[in-house]
Parts: C-alpha cells; sequence; structure tokens
C-alpha cells in the first residue's frame, strides 16, 4: 500500500471498503491520489484565503489605506457578485470540455497573479486612496477567477470523489488550511508586535499570491477522467435550462432561497469587524487575532461539520444559521451596552462562534448541491444557483443602509430575522 493510499486511508477511516457506486469505475482506484492532492491544494487556498479575506482582514488592510467607509463596506457584496454572477456564462462551456480540471487551474493562477498586482500596487504607488480603489477593482477580476473555479471544481469533484466521502474531503480542506492560518496569525500576534508599514500587507499580499499559484499547480495533478461533452449549451440556453429546472424542481427552488438567506453568515462579517475595530481601540495589532479566531474555528468545527455534512447537509444548514443567531445575540450585547469593560478579548467569542457557523454553512450548501444535483447536469445546478445568489448579492450590498441610517442594533437584528427564515424553509427541502 502506498503512502497516498495509507493517508487516505487514516482519514476516511476507509481500509476495508471503497464505495465508488457515485462516480465512474475507472476512477476508483485514483480515489486515494485524487482525494490526498485535493486536501493539499484546499489547504494553501483555504491559507490564502484567511490571509486576504474581504470579510476579515481585507477591511482592516483598507481602513489602514484611509479608504472610505462605503468601499470597505462593499468588500463582501463585491467579491460575491464576482464569483458568483458569471457561472451561468462558464458552466455551458464547461459542458463541452471532455476533463474540466484546466478550467481551475486556470482560475488558480489568474488568482495568484492579481494578488501578486495588489501587493506590487500596494509597494510602489504612494498614493493610499487610488491604491484602495486599485485593490477592489483587483479584487473583483480575482472574484470572477473564482467563480469560473467553482463550477470546475464542484464538477471535478463529483467525478473523482464518492459520495459519503466528499463532506470529509472538504472539511479536511478547511482543517488543514486552518491550522496553517493559526501558525500564520501567531506570527502575526507576537513576533511582528508594533509594526505597522504598509510591508506588511504587501509580504500578506504576496505570500498569498504563491499560494494560489502552487495550489494550481497541484491541482494540474489530479486524475480526471474525460467526461460526457454532450449537452454543450450557449449561455442563453443555460439560462433557459435553469428556468426550467427552478419551475419543475421545488427543492431546488426552495435550496437557492435558503442559501441565499443563509449568506446572512458572511454578510454579517464586516459590521463584526466594526465592532470590534471599536473595541479595540484603533490597535493595529488584532488582525493577528482575528486570523487566530477564524483558523481555530476552521480547525475545531471543519472534522465535525465534513462528517454531519455526509450523513446530513440539511442538519448541518440549521446548526450553522442556529450557532449565527447566537452570535449575534452576544454582540448586541457589546451595540445596547456600551462599556469601558467590554474590550476586544470580550468579542472574541463572537467571531469564533459565527466563523464555526460559516464554516458549516459553506460544507452545507456545498455538499448538498453536489449530492442533490444529478451527475450529467452538475454544472447547471451549481452555475444557476451561484448566479441566482449572485443577484441576491446585488441586493445584500444595499444592507448596509440599515446600519447606516437605524444603527447596528437593526442591522444585526435584520439579519437574525433573515437566519430564522433559512432554519424554517430548510425543512422543505429534500433529502440526499
Amino acid at each position: 500500500m502506498s503512502k497516498t493510499e495509507e493517508f487516505y486511508d487514516f482519514l476516511t477511516e476507509d481500509a476495508e471498503t471503497r464505495a465508488c457506486a457515485s462516480i465512474p469505475d475507472s476512477e476508483c482506484t485514483k480515489v486515494p491520489k485524487n482525494f490526498t492532492l485535493n486536501i493539499f491544494n484546499g489547504s494553501l487556498t483555504k491559507l490564502a484565503e484567511k490571509l486576504i479575506s474581504p470579510g476579515l482582514t481585507l477591511p482592516w488592510i483598507l481602513s489602514f489605506l484611509g479608504a472610505p467607509v462605503f468601499l470597505i463596506g462593499m468588500l463582501v457584496p463585491i467579491k460575491d457578485v464576482g464569483s458568483l454572477l458569471p457561472q451561468l456564462f462558464v458552466s455551458g462551456q464547461l459542458r463541452k470540455k471532455e476533463k474540466r480540471k484546466p478550467y481551475w487551474v486556470g482560475a488558480g493562477l489568474t488568482q495568484g497573479i492579481c494578488l501578486l498586482v495588489s501587493a506590487i500596487l500596494l509597494a510602489i504607488i504612494e498614493n493610499q486612496i487610488l491604491v484602495s480603489y486599485a485593490l477592489v477593482l483587483l479584487l473583483l477580476i480575482f472574484s470572477i477567477a473564482s467563480g469560473v473555479g467553482s463550477v470546475s471544481f464542484k464538477d471535478v469533484t463529483g467525478k473523482t470523489v464518492p459520495k459519503g466521502e466528499r463532506g470529509q474531503m472538504l472539511s479536511y480542506r478547511s482543517t488543514f488550511g486552518g491550522a496553517l492560518a493559526l501558525i500564520a496569525g501567531g506570527v502575526l500576534v507576537f513576533f511582528l508586535k508594533g509594526e505597522d508599514s504598509k510591508w506588511l500587507y504587501v509580504s500578506l499580499f504576496a505570500i498569498a499570491s504563491i499560494l494560489w499559484m502552487a495550489a494550481a499547480v497541484i491541482f494540474s495533478a489530479i486524475e480526471e477522467e474525460p467526461g460526457s461533452t454532450e449537452g454543450g449549451r450557449s449561455p442563453i440556453q443555460e439560462f433557459r435550462t435553469g428556468a426550467s429546472l427552478l419551475r419543475k424542481d421545488t427543492s431546488y427552488r426552495n435550496f437557492i432561497i435558503t442559501r441565499a438567506l443563509l449568506m446572512a453568515i458572511p454578510l454579517l462579517n464586516p459590521f463584526f469587524i466594526l465592532v470590534a475595530k471599536d473595541a479595540s481601540q484603533d490597535n493595529w495589532n488584532y488582525l493577528g487575532f482575528i486570523i487566530i479566531i477564524g483558523s481555530l474555528a476552521q480547525i475545531v468545527s471543519s472534522p465535525f461539520w465534513g462528517r454531519l455534512a455526509d450523513k446530513s447537509s440539511l442538519k448541518l444548514m440549521r446548526i450553522s444559521a442556529s450557532l449565527s443567531i447566537l452570535s449575534i445575540l452576544y454582540a448586541l450585547v457589546f451595540v445596547y451596552f456600551d462599556s469601558d469593560f467590554l474590550n476586544f478579548y470580550y468579542f472574541m467569542p463572537v467571531l469564533f462562534i459565527n466563523g464555526v457557523a460559516y464554516a458549516g454553512a459553506r460544507l452545507s450548501r456545498k455538499t448538498y448541491i453536489i449530492d442533490y444535483a444529478p451527475d450529467n447536469e452538475r454544472p447547471t445546478y451549481v452555475s444557476v444557483a451561484n448566479t441566482l445568489i449572485g443577484l441576491f448579492t446585488i441586493v445584500a450590498a444595499s444592507f448596509g443602509l440599515i446600519a447606516e441610517y437605524f444603527g447596528l442594533a437593526y442591522q444585526f437584528w435584520f439579519f437574525l430575522l433573515l437566519l430564522a427564515g433559512c432554519i424554517m424553509l430548510s425543512f422543505t427541502l429534500k433529502k440526499v
């Protein structure tokens, strides 16, 4: 038995039997290698996402650059719109290709280049406001590439990793990536204390760039058998097919609405950061703590979430929404009771709980749609759902006006109602 197979068997506890009914027979012997490469690939991308996160670290960096508040508030919506809206146009073209892996490799390299350019601009341009806008534009390009990779990733996963192991694979990607990010956060806190130079942020962008490029090289080594190229469709045909699915498949339609409501979890993060930054008294060193908190949330929760996702992705969806509601109630204490006693350290559980919730939410929706969608229509199911979520995100970009005009308390209560609706609607979804 090879080292790869031993590693695979250790992670999946699958030494006795391997169920490959949900993937082609020719792929079964390659499962250990593909499973392992996928984990290494994901570990690097998850670390990169923690170093430059539109919901956590990037708002902190733009704040350092003196960017306008409205620009910081648009980071998460821009990231989501860029990554979700183009997918409907990609999936039809993807279907024409026997192998879908090159799409992810190209997307990963593009993301690495965007981060590298960001590092260069931040290093050489003195006008910080101009740099802020340039970083947001590069984030949009980065996110479009992410959307292309997302459709490819789900389809390659469906072809190379059997049902019952996909949730575990996704969770190990998060766990190992979180462990690496935990180390990175520790370096920021303990070894770079007091450092406030822009060169620190240049380094973060550069390291994240290298990680994405390395991840692309690893993903290129995954062995993907040629698949069916039938049913290649233009974007208009893909849209019509998607519209037909929405009319006929009630559970699929309800899943999209449920997932839209579940987006309240990541949309909460920038508003939590506003409260955390106020509690931190603008101490930049707390950026390291934010990375550590997010990493711990990933490490602690992902192994449990992965196995639960394989058993019941719907149950995981409900638990994640419930945990996020708990984090909102905790944050409201800081909003309603303005006290010097309530400092940043007391606010850390809010970020941790919502981080655990977000890890579960991502695993639940990814595992559900991969398992739910028919093999020959998986790219369409994924892309239509993501495109509609992208449209919803455009609307969600205006949610910040609630905090602007009515205050953070109303903003948090609004998101709490969305998550409560998510839990109730999830009971209408078909089990897989």
